[in-house]
């Protein structure tokens, strides 16, 4: 009996471990980046050439035949002076891409390709030899290539009638640059790396140096703030790849967000994560809406009476109240409970707006409002 007994507790224990709920937790790689490895903006001017008539129209961008007269006398080509090049078919264009980190040259990148003129379309055209410049001025690579323009537009003769699907002033080329200097990086170097978090927490940057200290060993980890936590790590280069590559791995339970709601001003939108919850109060709401019409009317006067036709207006006022309604809401709610009441009592997305500035100024709305 009592080996019955201890049977029936053991799978009662274990059906309860089995039916509770999953502690949530991410990897530090979810929650944190590596400092020093980050990418870096590249961009750079050039010409797309081979357009089917729908390139700048030189006489309002100068600037395009500038760069085609300086291209052609890089080529030894020297244009007389006063020539009025019409050019249809060439646009000016700003490229842009990321070098990402850890980048070698003769890695190819993904451009994309924007018309700085008023060029009406960049579809089928192609990218002359631009250099990529970072911030610091220098060249990083060089980007070349066909652009693929996900649109397509089309004209009647004459300026009449036009249809145009997509936005076909942005091309992209896949693989359209290459890496020609790389940029140096200091990851680990000293012995030490510094782990930032995305959000700074101080529970999630507790937590993320009790799990690297559980793993390798006390005095591993240490948080300098909020944000910022300092690793020691391995010497050697292939000895720290593994480890960072280990560490990025470790999973955290990251704390509870604030309670935040933000709202939109100029859509209506509103976001409130599920930490948002309220403090008993009362919310009424109603409308009142006053329509004013204003109606013609002709007074004509009785035959050989002599009279005037005068002209009258007639005008209704008419107001109507929508019916109030008052709801209660217990304290400590839940999210879908302050959800399910604000949809109870109606509420538009503007109305909304001003239902949660009350709420917040009154003291009943834990959470931290941002009006963006």
């Amino acid at each position: 009996m009592k080996t019955f007994a201890a049977t029936c507790k053991v799978l009662g224990l274990s059906l309860a471990l089995l039916l509770a709920p999953a502690v949530h937790a991410e990897r530090i790689k979810d929650l944190a980046s590596i400092a020093g490895v980050r990418e870096n903006q590249l961009m750079g001017y050039g010409l797309v050439v081979g357009l089917d008539g729908t390139g700048d129209q030189t006489t309002q961008t100068p600037f395009t035949v500038q760069s085609i007269a300086s291209m052609l006398q890089q080529m030894g080509i020297t244009l007389p002076a006063g020539v009025n090049m019409q050019l249809k078919n060439v646009a000016a264009v700003v490229v842009t891409t990321s070098l990402p980190a850890f980048a070698q040259p003769g890695q190819q990148l993904d451009v994309t390709v924007s018309s700085m003129g008023n060029a009406k379309s960049l579809r089928g055209g192609t990218l002359l030899m631009t250099p990529l410049k970072g911030a610091d001025g220098q060249v990083y690579g060089m980007a070349q290539g066909n652009l693929v323009v996900g649109g397509v537009g089309a004209q009647a003769p004459g300026g009449g009638s036009s249809v145009q699907v997509n936005h076909l002033s942005v091309g992209r080329i896949s693989n359209g640059a290459t890496v020609e200097r790389a940029v140096a990086s200091a990851v680990g170097e000293g012995g030490n790396i510094r782990l930032e978090l995305h959000s700074a927490d101080f529970a999630t940057a507790s937590r993320v140096v009790q799990a690297i200290n559980d793993k390798w060993g006390s005095g591993i980890a240490y948080a300098l703030d909020g944000r910022v936590i300092r690793v020691q790590s391995p010497n050697g280069s292939d000895q720290r790849v593994a480890f960072l590559g280990e560490l990025e791995q470790l999973d955290v339970r990251p704390s509870l967000l604030a309670a935040k709601v933000i709202m939109n001003a100029r859509t209506g939108s509103v976001v409130m994560n599920q930490a948002v919850t309220l403090q008993a109060c009362a919310i009424s709401h109603g409308n009142l809406t006053v329509s004013v019409n204003s109606e013609p009317q002709v007074s004509q006067p009785n035959p050989l009476s002599r009279g005037q036709t005068v002209i009258t207006q007639n005008t209704n006022i008419d107001i109507k109240k929508d019916n109030g309604k008052v709801i209660m809401l217990q304290g400590g709610v839940a999210l879908a409970d302050v959800v399910k009441a604000l949809n109870a009592i109606g509420a538009t997305p503007q109305d909304l707006l001003a239902i949660l500035q009350a709420m917040k100024t009154s003291g009943a709305l834990r959470a931290e409002l941002e009006i963006i």
